[in-house]
C-alpha cells in the first residue's frame, strides 16, 4: 500500500521526517517528495507549499506518478467554531472553497459549473482517525473546513464564512485536495490542528503556535500510518 500525506509547510512535515528518519528524497515537478517504506507499506510525505494550486499540483503527482492509493493532509487551521481551542485536532467531514465565486451566473458561493459546493472525505479514514483518537484520549473535533487562497485574519471575513458554509475551521489547501481525490477516486482523510482564531489577532497567535500545532496533528497521523 502506498500513502501519500502532505504539509502546506516545512513545519508540517518535519515532525513526519524526524519520526521516519531513514527516508529518500526524490525531486519531482518542481517539488522535492520523501519515500519512507514501512514493510509492505510505502509513504510519500511532500510539503506542497501554501495554497489550493500547490497543493493540487502535489496530490495529482503522488496519486498519478507515485502510485499513492490513499491521501492524508496534515496541518494546522484557522479556528472557526467557538469551542475549538488552539491545539485542538480538527477532522474534515467534508471541504469547500470559500473564496469561489461565480455567483453573477446564479451559483451559491463556493460552487464550480459541473461540480458541487462540497466534498467530503472519506469514511473508513476518518473512522480510523477517530478510533486512535479515543484510544489515546485525544480530543477530535469532526466538522467542515473551508479552503480559500488567503489567509483570513479578519473578524467580518470569518463570520461571513461561518455563516455561508456552516464552517468549523478555515486552511488554504484542503479542499483543493480533496476535489483531486474526489474525482481521482483516492480516499482522503484531513486532519488539521488549531494554531489560531482567524480573527483580528489571528497572525500573531499562528506565528507563535504554528510548530507546536503542526507537530500534535502529525501525531495522530503517525498513528493512523500504523493502523492502515
Amino acid at each position: 500500500m502506498t500513502i501519500g500525506i502532505i504539509g502546506a509547510m516545512r513545519e508540517e512535515i518535519t515532525p513526519l521526517l524526524e519520526h521516519y528518519k531513514k527516508h529518500e528524497a526524490i525531486a519531482f515537478g518542481g517539488n522535492t517528495f520523501y519515500k519512507v517504506t514501512l514493510g509492505n507499506k510505502t509513504l510519500i510525505i511532500a510539503c506542497s507549499r501554501i495554497g489550493k494550486v500547490h497543493s493540487a499540483l502535489t496530490a495529482s503527482t503522488m496519486v498519478l506518478n507515485f502510485g499513492c492509493e490513499k491521501i492524508i493532509f496534515n496541518g494546522v487551521a484557522g479556528g472557526i467554531n467557538p469551542s475549538y481551542k488552539i491545539g485542538d485536532l480538527v477532522l474534515a467531514s467534508k471541504l469547500c472553497q470559500h473564496d469561489v465565486d461565480i455567483t453573477a451566473f446564479g451559483h451559491p458561493y463556493g460552487y464550480f459549473s459541473e461540480s458541487k459546493i462540497f466534498t467530503e472525505s472519506d469514511c473508513v479514514l476518518n473512522g480510523i482517525a477517530k478510533a486512535i483518537a479515543k484510544e489515546n484520549g485525544i480530543n477530535l473535533h469532526e466538522g467542515v473546513v473551508a479552503t480559500g487562497d488567503q489567509f483570513v485574519h479578519s473578524k467580518e471575513r470569518k463570520e461571513w464564512i461561518k455563516k455561508e458554509f456552516n464552517a468549523d475551521a478555515i486552511e488554504m489547501e484542503g479542499a483543493s485536495v480533496a476535489v483531486v481525490c474526489d474525482n481521482l477516486n483516492v480516499p482522503i482523510c484531513v486532519i488539521r490542528a488549531i494554531s489560531d482564531n482567524a480573527g483580528d489577532e489571528a497572525l500573531v497567535s499562528y506565528e507563535e503556535f504554528l510548530e507546536s500545532s503542526a507537530r500534535v496533528s502529525a501525531l495522530l497521523v503517525i498513528k493512523m500510518i500504523e493502523k492502515l
